[in-house]
């Protein structure tokens, strides 16, 4: 799947330009290209710390957030492998803790491009290829990776004997690889149960958990889904979660919204059915004030862009780009706004991406969007974008970019009531929007 990437580091840069040329045209997903790379390369994925491995539609980097975190708080050390990046290339690849440096990053994808030669391994495979190499190189004690795309035939899932796998909330996106109903979606991210582990699910529909149990018990996987051997709740401001260990009466994570309580609980259970990472109780507290996602209903600080805003505004960013991460973050708002202070949704989207799903989360509501181009990327028109706004009941126009809409809101702003807005669609989007406020993720 091809994916572009920049770099301020000229040496990053010239392997990411080399990356490029040799990403195969066809768009196609498969194990076989990875497999001869990782071969050439002396098999790191063989040599990787415990692996908790997690998939899902919406979700999974958060869960990763919240396992890192608590890994972490038990004195412990994780390598953390992601994606997409926001700003840096180098957001992929956490090493014991700290973001890869430029050096060492650089001279991985050069070794991983030498090695290639006829193999023409896709970007994703390539930068899995060079994560695997850092962290079969240095020492940790987990090592947390989130599928890319899909499952069955993710990148990541070459890994042969995981700790523990997990699997967050279900919904429709990539279609054109993962197929146009749910219960191929799910049949595809259970593609990364393997004999003998955990595979700690969300609880879904039966339509959905017949075909991840098919494909637990096709593996020989040991599914614990939510509701059966573990399960969670909020209630009384706390998240109350219970196996056949006992009972955790937790605090509600710092990340915004009641569906990331749903994604630490899913983190808790995976590391709670496991047995080579030790994270005890005191350090499953502490991950939920400690976990941290940008572009996931975050709060941005003092910058440039939230200048641009009268005093008293807020502004928010979330990458949520199909209906399910919209139907969260709407939920979120719609608690979150008090009546009669304005809410102004800034909209990009990428041009493969659902728009009128995304935006009906939101519909009939007292909110105004400002269609925005994704700078360098093919992205709905804005024109277009504000249409379907206006078609599910939401005031809308079209801006030229964030800026230019974020100072429409403020030259239309009542003193009095200072507007609570929300930039949403793509993860490039968010991007640009942190790298321009000054908060690139560290």
């Amino acid at each position: 799947m091809m994916d572009r990437a920049v770099s301020d580091d000229p040496r990053v840069q010239h392997q990411l330009d080399r990356l490029a040329t040799l990403s195969p045209g066809d768009d196609t997903l498969g194990l076989e290209r990875i497999a001869a790379l990782l071969d050439r390369l002396g098999h790191p994925e063989r040599d990787l710390p415990p692996v908790l491995h997690v998939a899902g539609t919406n979700g999974k980097g958060s869960t990763c957030a919240f396992l890192r975190a608590a890994v972490e708080a038990a004195g412990l050390k994780a390598h953390v492998y992601t994606s997409p990046h926001l700003v840096r290339f180098n957001e992929r690849i956490r090493l014991a803790g700290r973001l890869i440096g430029d050096d060492l990053l650089a001279g991985l994808l050069k070794e991983v491009l030498d090695a290639a030669g006829d193999i023409q391994p896709s970007f994703f495979e390539a930068t899995t290829a060079a994560a695997f190499l850092a962290f079969a190189r240095n020492p940790a004690d987990a090592c947390i990776l989130e599928v890319g795309l899909g499952g069955r035939l993710d990148a990541t899932n070459v890994v042969p004997a995981p700790a523990a796998c997990g699997i967050a909330q279900l919904g429709l996106d990539h279609q054109q690889f993962l197929g146009d109903r749910i219960e191929q979606v799910a049949a595809e991210k259970a593609g990364i149960a393997k004999a003998g582990v955990p595979l700690v699910t969300q609880l879904y529909p039966d339509r959905l958990a017949n075909r991840i149990g098919a494909a637990a018990k096709a593996a020989g996987a040991n599914w614990l889904p939510r509701g059966g051997a573990w399960d969670a709740a909020v209630y009384q401001n706390k998240l109350h979660y219970r196996d056949a260990r006992g009972k955790l009466d937790l605090s509600l994570p710092r990340l915004p919204g009641t569906h990331q309580a749903m994604n630490a609980a899913l983190a808790i259970a995976m590391l709670r059915h496991q047995q080579a990472v030790p994270v005890g109780e005191p350090a499953l507290r502490a991950a939920m004030g400690w976990a941290e996602w940008p572009a996931r209903l975050q709060r941005l600080g003092p910058g440039p862009l939230h200048a641009l805003l009268p005093a008293g505004s807020e502004l928010w960013l979330d990458g949520g780009h199909n209906p399910a991460a919209a139907r969260a973050v709407a939920d979120f708002f719609r608690a979150h706004v008090p009546a009669g202070r304005p809410f102004h949704i800034v909209f990009g989207l990428l041009a493969n991406k659902d728009g009128p799903g995304v935006l009906k989360a939101f519909s009939n509501r007292a909110a105004t969007v400002h269609a925005v181009p994704v700078a360098d990327h093919a992205h709905h028109p804005p024109a277009e974008l504000a249409a379907a706004a206006r078609g599910v009941g939401l005031g809308a126009m079209a801006a030229a970019g964030v800026p230019e809409a974020l100072g429409w809101i403020a030259r239309h702003a009542d003193p009095p009531s200072a507007p609570i807005v929300l930039v949403m669609g793509s993860l490039y989007l968010a991007g640009e929007v942190l790298r321009a406020n000054g908060q690139a993720p560290a």
